[in-house]
């Protein structure tokens, strides 16, 4: 069963910053499908990705896999021979309930799983690196280098996922889809106060870029073909091979 969102239900004057801890972990399907459009539809959207794209003999990165739904996906769209999939999350909460989630799957043991930070795994022989919602947690100063490792590890027209929260460039606009996100949130049950809080111990932690950027920096490092595939709100996702 999934338990219901309900860290930020009551009022805290001196918000701390957001963390995958534990009691994150606990309700974080129930958090991310209440609090980002389209969720549902960019995980099943990138097991149907991954399974295009996958190579034989090849490996398949989900990196900040959280409790594993995009691994998840993966396993059942992959038909590449001797493919194997490596869950990469630094919060051990996350990655223990990954296991947990993914263990009944078919193919559960082609999932290899480290607690580590995504800038510190290797990255080789990859056919498809999915990046669901876990740039955005990177600082900004490091992430051209993040992405050029995954790059240099990546095989000739291998893909990469990259699913993020947009910034806008003018007020307006930033304005307007941060209301309808809002606005999305409420209908989902959340209360004023909790959109209030969470913002709040988001802030600082969680820095979005514009969706031009994404494509910018992808082209600028050498990926090819990089698109929006997906867009709900202020939640985009892109492809873009190598």
């Amino acid at each position: 069963m999934i338990k219901k969102d309900t860290l930020f239900h009551q009022k805290n004057d001196t918000q701390p910053p957001f963390v995958f801890d534990e009691a994150v972990a606990q309700v974080f399907p129930d958090m991310v499908k209440r609090s980002v459009p389209g969720y549902s539809n960019v995980i099943a959207g990138s097991g149907l990705i991954a399974g295009d794209y996958a190579q034989d003999n090849s490996n398949c990165y989900d990196l900040g896999c959280s409790v594993g739904a995009s691994t998840f996906a993966m396993l059942q769209h992959i038909k590449a021979a001797d493919f194997h999939i490596i869950a990469v999350d630094n919060s051990a909460p996350m990655i223990d309930l990954c296991r947990q989630n993914v263990s009944n799957s078919v193919n559960a043991d082609k999932v290899a799983y480290h607690c580590t930070d995504i800038q510190d795994i290797e990255i080789e022989n990859a056919s498809v690196v999915i990046l669901n919602y876990t740039l955005q947690f990177i600082p900004v100063n490091e992430r051209d280098d993040l992405l050029r490792t995954i790059y240099s590890g990546m095989n000739n027209n291998a893909v990469l996922v990259l699913s993020e929260k947009l910034s806008f460039d003018t007020d307006a606009e930033r304005q307007r889809q941060t209301a309808l996100h809002e606005s999305f949130k409420r209908a989902q049950g959340y209360s004023d106060l909790e959109i209030s809080q969470k913002r709040a111990a988001l802030e600082n932690v969680l820095v979005p870029e514009s969706l031009l950027t994404h494509i910018n920096r992808l082209n600028h490092i050498g990926y090819r073909d990089a698109q929006l595939w997906f867009r709900s709100i202020n939640f985009a996702s892109v492809m873009a091979w190598k």
